[in-house]
């Protein structure tokens, strides 16, 4: 992991890495960090001891990734990528165009919210704050504290995905506060709920109920004011039994100057008016965050950073490379990394003063090593033990520039917005870097599908229906089993393991070994090239082995795996029948035998190897 480790420093050199304090998730019974997949269940509960799992703030070292948020999404149309990955990134990365504006809080604080409909300013009848907002403190009342402390901490129970789930019901509490809608200097109550998230935007939004669906939602709920702004198109003014959200029809009203603005078009003209007012101004927010490559975990990479007194941060050395994982820590549940008990490990001395100093304890997310790791095969040995050095190249020039970037890349679309994600940004990094000269990492992707129990379920150990391949190999040997699983079905969708249907390939393989083997009870013997020999049928069996050469060629290199073998078992039938029935030029079945273990070998090497040399 010293490359990975070298990418880091090139990172922090660079600006790319920083360090500030983000929220983890934290077992208070077990005093540790958990990763995502340790927290279960709808109450976030710790996977190990089932302790309600809460959030905590440690500093915590990132990646710029939303610096490249827009190549990020506009490159997406120079690759040969599924269309739902595709998808599936730009809405992660959330490109969204609109306004931002500054509200006051009755102490005067900014209070900034973006939104991509400035024409409703004037609808705005609430505010409402994440719970996490850094303003919460100060603008709720005493008379609100001990509710708004209630739901914040309930709120810190949950993440992202279920507080922002379209299907959850609403919920908030009242602060006490309120803040001044700058559009018409209105005072508007400033309430906090979880579905509003530090993650998105800045924490904060207006709400405008009229004309928002989940705004409409909580002001019903909660008895706030509804007030129309934008006609409906057949210039309906009255009150609204649902939200009416439509950017293209309808006009402007109870809207100062701009009333009888038509609605198409309006959100330039307000946000003109912002701007020249000084009220807001233009701006994309995105939804992307930066990435957080910090664990408070053994296993991974260790951030190559020492912390001096005198000095500061300080980077480790180039030269110093890598920073090695020690054999012996200790695990305990500190809820901090074993390294930082480790005094061998932690305790060092400041490559730039020389003074006491501490290494960073936490290690890099594993991400960072598979975001480059298609790379390194190309030459994995290179500076094999050689002290590292800026000006160096993470792999042989020469053989980078033959194979990259990556032609044909295969993997899970659960990998969609991070490893695919990561994999992309960190390639238009070493891009700036000079380290490569090319914005892309994989020029064409092919998502698999999944392969699943067989009742059609993802395979789980608590569900009991995992298949184990060892067993299944013993039984029916290695080529059986990877033929299965690719004539299961598509390979992008995979398909429930069916233990009746592998019984098929087997049986395909063995009437195989009967063909080439002369196993088969011949009524007729193979003829001697130039004999007197049925030209039809000679031409039928020819033109059905080129048929099946074209089509197992073309299924192989489009990911057709099933249909690749269907016709390959489509064509031993030919010559199962050829042989038993008809009389057959030798030349002609040989060749068409040969030709067969060649289409076989990439899907059934061994089967193939061996009549091959038979």
């Amino acid at each position: 992991y010293k490359w990975s480790q070298w990418f880091f420093r090139k990172f922090y050199d660079a600006g790319i890495a920083y360090r500030e304090y983000a929220p983890v998730d934290f077992c208070p019974t077990c005093n540790t960090t958990l990763a995502r997949e340790q927290v279960w269940g709808d109450d976030r509960h710790c996977e190990r001891c089932g302790t309600p799992v809460i959030k905590k703030n440690l500093e915590q070292w990132k990646f710029r990734i939303t610096s490249y948020a827009d190549e990020l999404i506009d490159m997406l149309n120079n690759i040969d990528w599924p269309e739902r990955v595709k998808v599936m990134q730009t809405n992660w990365i959330g490109r969204s165009y609109g306004a931002e504006v500054t509200f006051r809080t009755e102490q005067g604080d900014a209070l900034e919210i973006f939104t991509t409909r400035p024409d409703t300013l004037w609808g705005a009848t609430f505010m409402v704050l994440a719970p996490e907002h850094p303003l919460v403190g100060s603008v709720t009342s005493d008379a609100q504290r001990a509710a708004v402390e209630a739901y914040q901490e309930q709120a810190s129970r949950m993440d992202e995905i279920q507080r922002g789930a379209a299907d959850k019901e609403k919920t908030g509490v009242f602060t006490g506060g309120y803040a001044i809608n700058p559009v018409n200097d209105e005072q508007i109550p400033i309430w906090i709920a979880d579905y509003v998230m530090m993650g998105y935007g800045t924490g904060a939004i207006m709400a405008v109920p009229a004309h928002d669906e989940r705004d409409f939602a909580f002001a019903t709920k909660y008895g706030l004011e509804i007030r129309r702004v934008i006609t409906g198109p057949d210039g309906a003014t009255g009150p609204l039994e649902a939200a009416y959200d439509s950017k293209d029809t309808g006009e402007m009203i109870n809207s100062g100057p701009f009333d009888g603005t038509p609605v198409k078009g309006a959100v330039g003209k307000v946000t003109e008016w912002l701007e020249a007012n000084e009220l807001g101004r233009g701006a994309v927010n995105y939804r992307l965050r930066d990435w957080l490559i910090s664990r408070q975990r053994m296993w991974g990479a260790p951030i190559p950073i020492v912390y001096c007194e005198t000095c500061g941060v300080v980077p480790v050395p180039y030269e110093d490379l890598p920073v090695l994982l020690p054999d012996d820590a200790e695990f305990k549940p500190t809820g901090e990394s074993p390294l930082k008990y480790h005094e061998g490990f932690r305790y060092v001395k400041c490559p730039t003063c020389g003074g006491d100093a501490e290494r960073e304890t936490d290690t890099m997310d594993t991400f960072m090593c598979s975001s480059w790791y298609q790379y390194a095969y190309i030459s994995p040995y290179w500076k094999s033990g050689e002290p590292l050095k800026a000006d160096d190249m993470p792999w042989e020039k020469e053989k980078g520039d033959y194979w990259l970037p990556v032609d044909q890349y295969t993997g899970g679309i659960e990998h969609a917005t991070m490893h695919l994600l990561y994999t992309r940004f960190f390639t238009k990094a070493l891009r700036d870097l000079g380290v490569v000269d090319f914005d892309e990492p994989m020029q064409r992707l092919f998502n698999q599908g999944m392969i699943l129990g067989p009742d059609g379920e993802k395979m789980s150990k608590s569900r009991g229906n995992v298949i184990n391949p060892d067993e299944v190999v013993d039984r029916y040997g290695a080529d059986t089993v990877r033929g299965y699983l690719m004539f299961i079905g598509p390979w992008d969708q995979g398909g429930p393991w069916d233990p009746q249907a592998i019984e098929g390939v087997h049986r395909f393989l063995h009437r195989v070994w009967a063909v080439v083997t002369e196993d088969v009870q011949l009524e007729k013997p193979l003829l001697d090239a130039g004999s007197a020999v049925d030209a039809a049928q000679e031409r039928a069996l020819e033109r059905k082995l080129h048929q099946t050469i074209l089509k197992v060629t073309d299924d192989i290199e489009n990911f057709r795996f099933n249909t690749a073998i269907a016709a390959m078992m489509e064509f031993n039938n030919t010559l199962y029948k050829a042989r038993e029935t008809g009389v057959v030029n030798t030349v002609i079945w040989n060749q068409a035998v040969r030709d067969l273990m060649l289409m076989m070998a990439p899907i059934f090497p061994h089967i193939a190897d061996e009549l091959w040399h038979r």
